[in-house]
Protein backbone atom coordinates (compact mmCIF):
# COMPACT_ATOMS: atom_id res chain seq x y z
CA UNK A 1 0.00 0.00 0.00
CA UNK A 2 1.10 3.21 -1.25
CA UNK A 3 2.54 4.79 2.25
CA UNK A 4 0.76 7.98 1.54
CA UNK A 5 -2.43 6.52 1.64
CA UNK A 6 -1.61 5.04 4.44
CA UNK A 7 -0.95 7.61 6.33
CA UNK A 8 -4.49 9.22 5.02
CA UNK A 9 -6.47 6.14 6.19
CA UNK A 10 -4.57 6.11 9.72
CA UNK A 11 -5.63 9.64 10.15
CA UNK A 12 -8.60 8.98 9.22
CA UNK A 13 -9.19 6.06 11.80
CA UNK A 14 -8.30 8.78 14.17
CA UNK A 15 -9.60 11.97 13.44
CA UNK A 16 -13.36 10.79 12.65
CA UNK A 17 -14.44 9.13 15.86
CA UNK A 18 -12.79 11.96 17.83
CA UNK A 19 -14.56 14.57 15.81
CA UNK A 20 -17.74 12.46 16.10
CA UNK A 21 -16.98 12.20 20.00
CA UNK A 22 -16.49 15.91 20.00
CA UNK A 23 -19.72 17.00 18.07
CA UNK A 24 -22.04 14.72 20.15
CA UNK A 25 -20.86 14.72 23.95
CA UNK A 26 -19.22 18.01 25.18
CA UNK A 27 -20.35 21.44 23.85
CA UNK A 28 -17.31 22.86 26.02
CA UNK A 29 -14.77 21.07 23.77
CA UNK A 30 -17.06 21.90 20.47
CA UNK A 31 -16.71 25.09 20.87
CA UNK A 32 -12.94 25.47 22.03
CA UNK A 33 -12.22 22.88 18.52
CA UNK A 34 -14.09 24.87 16.40
CA UNK A 35 -12.38 28.53 17.45
CA UNK A 36 -8.95 26.36 16.63
CA UNK A 37 -10.19 25.14 13.10
CA UNK A 38 -11.30 28.34 12.44
CA UNK A 39 -7.89 30.05 13.17
CA UNK A 40 -6.00 27.68 11.39
CA UNK A 41 -8.16 27.71 8.50
CA UNK A 42 -7.68 31.41 8.44
CA UNK A 43 -3.92 31.14 8.43
CA UNK A 44 -3.84 28.31 5.82
CA UNK A 45 -5.86 30.44 3.65
CA UNK A 46 -4.03 33.62 4.17
CA UNK A 47 -0.39 31.65 3.52
CA UNK A 48 -2.00 30.96 -0.09
CA UNK A 49 -0.89 33.45 -2.62
CA UNK A 50 -3.86 35.41 -3.86
CA UNK A 51 -4.96 39.45 -4.44
CA UNK A 52 -6.17 40.98 -1.83
CA UNK A 53 -9.59 40.88 -2.57
CA UNK A 54 -9.65 37.33 -2.66
CA UNK A 55 -8.44 37.43 0.82
CA UNK A 56 -10.67 39.23 2.24
CA UNK A 57 -13.53 37.59 0.45
CA UNK A 58 -12.49 34.04 1.90
CA UNK A 59 -11.71 35.48 5.41
CA UNK A 60 -15.27 36.59 5.27
CA UNK A 61 -16.39 33.50 4.01
CA UNK A 62 -14.67 31.39 6.43
CA UNK A 63 -15.86 33.38 9.45
CA UNK A 64 -19.33 32.92 8.15
CA UNK A 65 -18.78 29.17 7.88
CA UNK A 66 -17.79 28.28 11.15
CA UNK A 67 -20.41 30.95 12.49
CA UNK A 68 -22.59 29.13 10.46
CA UNK A 69 -20.96 25.90 11.86
CA UNK A 70 -21.99 27.04 15.53
CA UNK A 71 -25.35 27.63 14.80
CA UNK A 72 -25.94 24.60 13.14
CA UNK A 73 -24.75 22.47 15.91
CA UNK A 74 -26.95 24.70 18.58
CA UNK A 75 -29.79 26.03 16.93
CA UNK A 76 -32.35 23.17 16.55
CA UNK A 77 -33.42 22.50 20.11
CA UNK A 78 -29.31 22.10 20.66
CA UNK A 79 -29.47 18.67 18.51
CA UNK A 80 -26.06 17.61 17.12
CA UNK A 81 -28.15 15.39 14.49
CA UNK A 82 -28.07 17.88 11.39
CA UNK A 83 -25.00 18.98 12.07
CA UNK A 84 -23.40 15.51 12.59
CA UNK A 85 -25.35 14.34 9.65
CA UNK A 86 -23.74 17.30 7.13
CA UNK A 87 -20.43 16.06 8.60
CA UNK A 88 -21.04 12.16 7.87
CA UNK A 89 -22.51 13.13 3.95
CA UNK A 90 -19.28 15.33 3.73
CA UNK A 91 -17.07 12.23 4.73
CA UNK A 92 -18.91 9.69 2.94
CA UNK A 93 -19.11 11.84 -0.63
CA UNK A 94 -14.82 12.15 -0.07
CA UNK A 95 -14.69 8.13 0.61
CA UNK A 96 -17.09 7.68 -2.24
CA UNK A 97 -15.56 9.70 -4.78
CA UNK A 98 -11.97 8.65 -4.20
CA UNK A 99 -13.39 4.46 -4.38
CA UNK A 100 -15.75 5.22 -7.65
CA UNK A 101 -13.02 7.62 -9.48
CA UNK A 102 -10.63 4.92 -8.79
CA UNK A 103 -12.51 1.44 -9.51
CA UNK A 104 -14.33 3.19 -12.82
CA UNK A 105 -12.12 6.26 -13.78
CA UNK A 106 -13.98 7.42 -17.19
CA UNK A 107 -14.00 10.99 -18.49
CA UNK A 108 -12.64 13.93 -15.97
CA UNK A 109 -15.26 16.10 -14.25
CA UNK A 110 -12.60 19.29 -14.55
CA UNK A 111 -9.85 20.32 -15.49
CA UNK A 112 -9.66 22.18 -11.77
CA UNK A 113 -9.36 19.20 -9.94
CA UNK A 114 -7.75 16.70 -12.69
CA UNK A 115 -8.21 13.80 -9.99
CA UNK A 116 -12.12 14.53 -10.34
CA UNK A 117 -13.99 12.04 -12.56
CA UNK A 118 -17.76 11.93 -13.20
CA UNK A 119 -17.97 8.03 -11.61
CA UNK A 120 -16.34 9.35 -8.73
CA UNK A 121 -19.41 12.74 -8.14
CA UNK A 122 -21.99 10.01 -8.84
CA UNK A 123 -20.05 7.80 -6.32
CA UNK A 124 -19.93 10.42 -3.92
CA UNK A 125 -23.71 10.67 -3.58
CA UNK A 126 -24.35 7.28 -4.11
CA UNK A 127 -22.20 6.52 -1.09
CA UNK A 128 -23.50 9.00 0.92
CA UNK A 129 -27.21 7.94 0.74
CA UNK A 130 -25.85 4.28 1.58
CA UNK A 131 -23.85 5.64 4.37
CA UNK A 132 -27.06 7.10 5.83
CA UNK A 133 -29.04 4.75 5.65
CA UNK A 134 -27.19 2.63 7.22
CA UNK A 135 -26.51 4.49 10.00
CA UNK A 136 -30.45 5.03 10.47
CA UNK A 137 -30.97 1.57 9.94
CA UNK A 138 -28.52 0.90 13.24
CA UNK A 139 -29.99 3.58 15.23
CA UNK A 140 -26.74 6.21 15.28
CA UNK A 141 -28.69 9.36 13.65
CA UNK A 142 -31.80 10.40 15.45
CA UNK A 143 -34.70 10.59 12.40
CA UNK A 144 -36.87 8.87 10.76
CA UNK A 145 -36.04 5.23 10.36
CA UNK A 146 -36.53 5.57 6.06
CA UNK A 147 -35.19 8.09 4.43
CA UNK A 148 -37.77 10.79 2.63
CA UNK A 149 -37.61 12.72 -0.46
CA UNK A 150 -36.60 15.37 1.29
CA UNK A 151 -34.14 14.11 3.49
CA UNK A 152 -32.43 12.30 -0.38
CA UNK A 153 -32.44 15.60 -1.54
CA UNK A 154 -30.71 16.96 1.41
CA UNK A 155 -27.97 14.53 1.21
CA UNK A 156 -27.98 15.22 -2.66
CA UNK A 157 -27.63 19.34 -2.30
CA UNK A 158 -25.00 18.45 0.99
CA UNK A 159 -22.99 16.22 -0.92
CA UNK A 160 -23.10 18.37 -4.07
CA UNK A 161 -21.80 21.48 -2.22
CA UNK A 162 -19.20 19.45 -0.90
CA UNK A 163 -18.06 18.45 -3.94
CA UNK A 164 -18.28 21.98 -4.98
CA UNK A 165 -15.93 23.67 -2.35
CA UNK A 166 -13.49 20.53 -2.86
CA UNK A 167 -12.88 21.73 -6.96
CA UNK A 168 -13.09 25.54 -5.58
CA UNK A 169 -10.24 25.02 -3.03
CA UNK A 170 -8.65 22.68 -5.57
CA UNK A 171 -8.60 25.80 -8.13
CA UNK A 172 -7.05 28.16 -5.26
CA UNK A 173 -4.31 25.68 -4.74
CA UNK A 174 -3.71 25.92 -8.75
CA UNK A 175 -3.41 29.65 -8.43
CA UNK A 176 -1.17 29.54 -5.82
CA UNK A 177 0.85 26.90 -7.34
CA UNK A 178 0.75 24.50 -4.13
CA UNK A 179 -0.68 20.79 -3.54
CA UNK A 180 -1.80 21.56 -0.10
CA UNK A 181 -2.89 23.86 2.10
CA UNK A 182 -0.12 22.93 4.88
CA UNK A 183 1.38 20.12 6.79
CA UNK A 184 -1.02 19.80 9.86
CA UNK A 185 -2.43 16.35 9.07
CA UNK A 186 -0.47 12.93 7.62
CA UNK A 187 -1.80 11.99 4.51
CA UNK A 188 -4.25 14.87 4.42
CA UNK A 189 -2.29 17.70 4.05
CA UNK A 190 -3.32 21.12 5.73
CA UNK A 191 -6.84 21.26 7.52
CA UNK A 192 -8.28 23.44 4.46
CA UNK A 193 -7.56 20.36 2.39
CA UNK A 194 -9.50 17.95 4.82
CA UNK A 195 -12.63 20.74 5.08
CA UNK A 196 -13.00 22.16 1.49
CA UNK A 197 -16.04 20.50 0.99
CA UNK A 198 -17.27 20.55 4.84
CA UNK A 199 -17.05 24.65 5.13
CA UNK A 200 -19.55 24.60 1.49
CA UNK A 201 -21.75 22.02 2.86
CA UNK A 202 -22.69 24.17 6.08
CA UNK A 203 -24.21 26.95 4.94
CA UNK A 204 -26.42 24.30 2.38
CA UNK A 205 -27.28 22.78 4.73
CA UNK A 206 -28.21 25.38 7.81
CA UNK A 207 -30.10 27.28 5.07
CA UNK A 208 -32.45 24.34 3.99
CA UNK A 209 -32.95 23.27 7.70
CA UNK A 210 -33.63 26.64 8.89
CA UNK A 211 -36.38 27.51 6.21
CA UNK A 212 -38.52 23.79 7.22
CA UNK A 213 -37.16 21.87 3.59
CA UNK A 214 -36.63 18.71 4.91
Amino acid sequence: MDSELLKRIVSSLILLPLSIYIIIYDNIIFTLFLAICLIVSLYEWLSMKKNQLLNFSGLFFLLFTFFLAYKLRYDFNENYTFFLITILVCVFTDIGGYIFGKIFKGPKLTKISPNKTYSGMIGGFLLSILAIQILLDLKFINIDNNLSINNVLFIFFVSLSSQIGDICISYFKRKSKIKDTGKLIPGHGGLLDRIDGIIFAIPTAYFIILNNLI
